[in-house]
């Protein structure tokens, strides 16, 4: 057993001296190869020859050095072993061996079992034959422990041939470079793996890629980005199997596939096990389309103000109120919404000192009104809003309300319509004629009969809908029928509202005190507004509507005709020092009685004898500026100047200060 090692150690030093042995039969110990390397998909059409180790080297070494005795227990895993170390091996180039190729690649494997050391080898001295392909394509080689020729390669150089030292050095620093990719954080775009299904993505095109149309193919991804991508491929050679187009996939792709589905199965594993839970959600999703949701909203509006003239400085001192808003809307569908409101407030009108002729008293006015203004001011918290909206196809929305009308039509062409943001008056809010009744209960239509042609029905109970000696039907009525047509940044409107007040007259919140034709009993009337708008630019903006209501009243004694007026007039500045910012001007007039057919009506009314409609015109100009601090807060300031109050010269013009301050959340 001496003599066969101390011959093996010989014969050893020998070869590698004359080159002939490789470098990679270096790295070929513990256990036959079975992983070997796959050819890059390049070229994965054309089969590499690969090298019988046993056979080139048995027709490498001279013929005085091969004998058929030597071969058996001194063969070295198929690499023949002299029997004389004396006599000089000549160096072949690694090209020389090209002429003998072994096309079976599984010989080696055979031989290196049946030529061990020992009879009954074991994983610490058992040497295998390493298959080496030949090409100029590196292979990668998992790493081996060479550990057992320790005693064998000197440890520090190699004296015997310095060139075969280098060239192990740069082999074992290749191969240190090359890691397993299931043994990868991350995928980039030098390794195999990415390689390999780069080119199933280009010749099967089953990845789409991008949205603007690139597959990014040199970005890192993630192991679980790679799955993904690699699902993919697999769907579509799933998909043209199943067409039948197998002719179209090579065997080297479904190798490639299949090494890829065994190095990456865990990921893709969890990959469709996320995707089969994503699609357990959807389909409960789909059978539970909407849950029931409720939205909270909140609104604190804040006004300080005063009002300034000869009457009014007397009569008003500076004030400050609140307004409170709470909403709760609710979606039962996703398509329908429940709105509940709650509202504290203690605002109040400000005096504006008029005199009547008639009684030489002062009074106050709608004419100072606020956009907020209520006529619930003691700051309890109120119900001040239930509507329920519904559409029926996709052109009509139907809504239910138990309080006010105005929120069973459309918005008003005003762009300072909204409490908020709008503009600080009522009267520059909207035009007030629009709602001549009041709140009230009632149903309301909105019907998109074109993308240019709006119209909007309502109908409404101005009584106490919950007194049974009243009900639905008994007490005031009014219904509305609203027009819109709009064509680019023109808008064109036409209301038509017929009403019937018992006991209110025509409730126009604003205007002088004889344009509400109260006093003169029941009343029923007609009130038409046309009114545009036209978004000049996308920081310019006008509108302008004009109000006529034809009243009659019903009462005994004071039968009679009377006819309102009103006109307004609007500029608006968007985005003024800041997007969101909005600046506008209002001119008008507010609602004023233009005639009546008798006197007995008009002193019913309150004009003095032998007067028939209000004595002057007086003009409302308005001018305020929203500017937005925050997403949630706006401050507008604002000015009134109400020109002969209760249209009447007599009474002293008044000017009204005020800043708002609103909270949203």
């Amino acid at each position: 057993m001496n003599t066969l090692v101390y011959k093996t150690l010989v014969v050893t030093l020998t070869v590698l001296g004359s080159g002939l042995m490789p470098a990679a039969i270096a790295q070929t110990v513990d256990s036959p190869i079975t992983d070997r390397p796959t050819a890059s998909p390049a070229n994965s059409e054309e089969t590499e020859p690969q090298i019988n180790v046993q056979a080139v080297q048995a027709e490498a070494l001279p013929e005085s050095v091969v004998s058929a005795e030597n071969v058996g227990d001194n063969s070295l895993n198929g690499v023949l072993l002299p029997t004389t170390t004396n006599q000089e091996i000549p160096t072949q180039k690694a090209e020389d061996f090209n002429q003998d190729l072994s096309p079976n690649q599984d010989t080696g494997a055979e031989l290196a079992q049946e030529n061990s050391l020992v009879s009954n080898p074991s994983p610490e001295n058992t040497l295998t034959e390493q298959v080496i392909p030949i090409s100029g394509q590196t292979a990668e080689l998992p790493q081996q422990d060479t550990s057992v020729f320790d005693h064998i390669l000197p440890a520090r150089g190699n004296t015997v041939n310095p060139l075969l030292d280098k060239k192990t050095s740069e082999d074992n620093t290749s191969i240190d470079q090359v890691t397993s990719v299931s043994q990868l954080s991350d995928v980039k775009p030098t390794d195999w793996a990415f390689q390999a299904l780069q080119s199933l993505v280009e010749r099967y095109g089953c990845i789409a890629g991008y949205p603007d149309g690139t597959f990014r193919g040199n970005r890192a991804m993630t192991r679980y980005e790679f799955a993904a991508g690699l699902n993919a491929c697999l769907d579509k050679v799933r998909e043209l199997i199943t067409a039948g187009t197998t002719n179209l996939i090579t065997k080297e792709d479904l190798g490639i596939v299949q090494r890829l589905q065994e190095e990456f199965a865990a990921e893709l594993a969890t990959l469709r096990g996320r995707v089969d839970t994503l699609e357990a959600r959807s389909a409960e999703l789909e059978a539970n389309q909407f849950s029931t949701t409720t939205k909270l909203s909140g609104q604190v509006l804040t006004y300080l103000g005063d009002a300034f003239g000869k009457n009014a400085s007397e009569a008003n001192n500076t004030a400050f109120g609140y307004r409170v808003r709470l909403k709760l809307n609710t979606s039962f569908t996703g398509k329908d919404n429940l709105l509940v409101g709650l509202q504290a407030t203690n605002l109040r009108r400000l005096d504006a000192a008029t005199e009547f002729p008639q009684s030489r008293l002062r009074g106050a006015t709608d004419e100072t009104l606020f956009s907020a203004t209520s006529t619930s001011g003691d700051g309890s918290l109120k119900l001040n809003a239930l509507q329920y909206s519904f559409p029926v196809g996709d052109k009509l929305l139907v809504s239910l309300n138990a309080f006010s009308s105005d929120r069973l039509l459309s918005a008003p062409l005003s762009p300072f319509s909204g409490p908020t943001t709008g503009a600080i008056s009522y009267f520059g809010s909207l035009n007030p004629i629009l709602y001549p009744t009041g709140q009230q209960t009632g149903i309301g239509v909105q019907w998109k009969a074109t993308p240019w042609l709006n119209v909007d029905f309502s109908a409404g109970s101005e009584s106490r809908t919950n007194d049974p000696t009243l009900g639905l039907f008994s007490g005031g009525y009014s219904g509305s029928v609203r027009t819109v047509f709009t064509f680019g940044a023109l808008n064109l409107a036409l209301n038509y509202i017929h009403f019937y007040s018992p006991q209110f007259g025509a409730d126009t919140a604003s205007g002088s005190n004889a344009a509400k034709i109260l006093g003169a009993g029941p009343v029923v009337g007609n009130a038409y507004l046309p009114g545009i708008s036209y978004r000049v630019s996308p920081t310019l903006g006008l509108s302008g509507s004009v109000g006529l209501i034809n009243a009659r009243a019903l009462g005994n004694g004071t039968k009679g005709d009377a006819n309102v007026l009103d006109y307004r007039f609007s500029m608006a500045f968007y985005d003024i020092g800041k997007k969101g910012n909005l600046a506008g001007i209002v001119f008008g007039v507010q609602p004023r009685l233009t005639n009546t057919s008798n006197g007995a009506i008009a002193q019913a009314i309150g004009l003095p004898a032998g007067q028939r409609r209000d004595r002057d015109t007086g003009f409302h100009i308005e001018a305020f500026y929203t500017h937005l601090l925050t997403d949630n807060i706006t401050i507008t300031p604002g000015i009134i100047w109400l020109t002969a109050p209760n249209h009447d010269v007599r009474n002293p013009d008044v000017v009204v200060g005020v800043v708002r301050t609103t909270f949203s959340f």
